[in-house]
Formats: C-alpha cells, structure tokens, sequence
C-alpha cells in the first residue's frame, strides 16, 4: 500500500483537550446563529414555492434580474444562471410562496417583462412546490438522517461494541451539525441537495472512523502492555497514510466540483468539502477520544472495585 507517512509517532491525543475547545466553541458559535436567523434558512424545496427557469435573447446579469423582481416584492428571490457559456443566458429564479404558484408565475414574468422591455424570454420550465410538500421533505430529510445513525449505532455496536458505536455516532453528529450550522453562519440555504450532501457525509465519515476503529481494537488485542492512549494513537498513525491519500483526493474532486461546477452545485460541493474537513477530524479528535475516556472511566471503576 502506498504510504505517504511512514513509522509516525504523533501524540494525537495529547492535544485532545485542545480539540474538545475548538470544537465546542465552533458548535456553540453555530448555535448562536441559528438562534439568531430563527432558524435555518430552508429553500423552496422545504418552504414551498415557485421555481422558474428563463431564457433571454440578450445577456442579462443576475443582480438585473433580482432588480426586476424586486418591483414585485419577489427581491429575495433566489437568481442563478444555469448557462454561461455559449448562446443566450439561462436563469433559474426560486421564489418563496407570496401568493398562489400561478400568481406568482404571472407576476414574475409581467416584471421581467416591464424591466427587459427589448429583451424577450422564453419560459424553459415551471416547478411549483406546495407549502404541505415542503414540510413533508423537511421531515422526511429529519427522519432519513436519524434512521441513518440509528442504523450505524446498531452496526457499529454489533461488530465492534455499544461504545464504539456512540463514539461513532457522537463524531457523525459532529459533522452534519458543523456542516449545517456553517451554513446557518453564512446565511446559505438548506436545500435537498444539501440534505443528500448531509447524508453523503455521514456514510463517508463512518467509514473513516471505521478503518481506524478497526485497528484499534486489533491493537487492543496485541498491544495488552501498552496504555490506551499509546494503543490509540498508534492506530492512527498506522492507517494516517490511508486517510490522507482517501480524504485528500476525494477533496480534490469535490474541490473542483464547487469552484468549476457552476452554480447549481455549488452548495452541494460547498457541504462535501465541509463534510470532509470535519469527518476527518472527528474520527481523530472526537471517535477516538471518546475511547480513550471511557476505557479510563472503567480502569478506575475497576480499581475501586478491587479496592472494595
């Protein structure tokens, strides 16, 4: 196997202390946003709304058109163009529900209208999502996700132990909160495409903290003599070549995804890159230590009970 770092030794846990810092004040920062934006910002797709795609003769900017719609009260309406290169420019407006879908339909195309008066359009498509749907997606994205970590906890404590799974499960928590609160911080909206990030993140993080997972129980194994912080860390070192190599080269593609995908996976990648980040950081910085504190957690039961 390639390997990137070899005969490595470093003290990952040693530093723990530092993370559970970072990491708290990180969550607690996202907490405050959410608190403050009353909430998350949800798209049309869990809102319901109007989602409209147009195509001009001649070349118009995005800030022309939110322009235009801001003569109608639909200024905060969300304007991407889904078609830069060769050919007319191709709009894609998401409006929130003001007013019954065919309403807002007519008001947004009699603004464009009245705003490009020598530019005509020609409407590509027409989406419309009700109030009543939008709430069922929400819940079912809330659903999906805390199935999917039931689901691993029940795994991970069948092939490993009931520990290994909370520690799993604490980590993946980590991760979509971090993800979804960072959006909360830049005032970015959820959409489905960000969900189905979420829940690509979670199956990519456990699988991370699985391999690691794995050699720490063979070491635990082998390594009876040493200290559990030794056994962890060696772990870690010994599968940090895989990491890297797994971790940096899936950044790399999700990388050019969000500078090179254009607009309309522009939020998705922005979450898979987050998602990352942070998942490979919690399989060192949060699975592992959680580990590592339960195991002192039940030497120094036992040694109370030996004392007994």
């Amino acid at each position: 196997m390639l390997q990137i770092f070899k005969d490595t030794h470093y003290d990952f846990q040693g530093i723990r202390k530092y993370a559970y810092i970072l990491s708290g004040s990180l969550i607690l920062i996202c907490l405050i946003s959410i608190i403050i934006h009353g909430g998350f910002n949800y798209s049309i797709d869990f809102t319901g709304g109007l989602s409209i795609r147009v195509q001009f003769a001649k070349e118009v900017t995005e800030g022309e058109v939110r322009n235009a719609l801001a003569t109608v009260n639909y200024g905060d309406s969300e304007v991407k163009i889904i078609q830069e290169m060769g050919g007319s420019p191709e709009i894609l407006i998401r409006a929130k529900e003001s007013q019954t879908a065919g309403g807002a339909q007519h008001t947004i195309e009699n603004a464009l209208r009245q705003y490009f008066p020598g530019n005509n359009f020609d409407v590509r498509s027409v989406e419309i999502v009700g109030p009543k749907i939008g709430k069922e997606l929400r819940s079912s994205a809330v659903w999906a996700s805390l199935v999917t970590l039931i689901m691993i906890l029940i795994y991970l404590t069948w092939r490993f132990e009931f520990i290994f799974g909370v520690g799993a499960i604490i980590s993946l928590f980590h991760d979509a909160f971090v993800t979804i609160g960072i959006f909360s911080l830049l005032n970015k909206e959820i959409s489905l495409n960000v969900v189905a990030a979420v829940l690509t993140i979670l199956g990519y993080s456990i699988n991370d903290t699985i391999v690691v997972y794995d050699r720490i129980r063979e070491n635990l194994k082998k390594r009876t003599n040493l200290p559990m912080k030794d056994v962890i860390n060696d772990s870690i070192n010994e599968t940090l070549s895989r990491s890297i190599i797994t971790s940096g080269l899936t950044l790399i593609v999700v990388l050019g995804l969000l500078f090179l995908g254009g607009r309309v996976i522009n939020d998705f990648a922005f979450a898979m890159t987050v998602g990352i980040i942070s998942g490979s950081y919690s399989t060192i910085y949060i699975a592992s230590p959680i580990l590592l504190e339960w195991g002192k957690k039940e030497l120094l039961r036992k040694k109370k009970t030996v004392r007994k």
